[in-house]
């Protein structure tokens, strides 16, 4: 199975739902196309739901550091909300934990962009 995404508004903030797995190959580009269509489009606060994904391979990995920059060069900022012990587990092995604002409550991570 691969990531299925959806977006929603929450304020200015747009949260994207993700559920699946984001790996090589369909997952990892679609993670990529959703949130470059949303960077394109001018969202400048996006919040990535990651609750229901089950795993992240390492070019999952790659794409949401390469989102990440693309949202940054954007004049944005993209932020990730619920992560599973795997995925934490995954930022942390990789040092990337340090790069991206990681919330457990999606009200606080919202107030976040404020």
């Amino acid at each position: 199975m691969s990531v299925k995404m959806s977006s929603r508004q929450v304020g200015d903030v747009t949260v994207v739902d993700a559920a699946g797995r984001i790996t090589l190959g369909e997952g990892a580009s679609v993670f990529r196309d959703v949130i470059r269509d949303l960077a394109a489009k001018g969202n400048k606060k996006i919040l990535v739901n990651l609750a229901d994904v089950s795993y992240i391979d390492s070019s999952g990995i790659g794409e949401m550091v390469s989102s990440f920059t693309t949202v940054t060069n954007h004049g944005g900022q993209l932020k990730l909300l619920s992560l599973t012990k795997r995925v934490k587990d995954l930022l942390q092995i990789t040092k990337l934990y340090t790069v991206f604002e990681v919330f457990e409550d999606e009200a606080a991570a919202v107030r976040s962009f404020a």
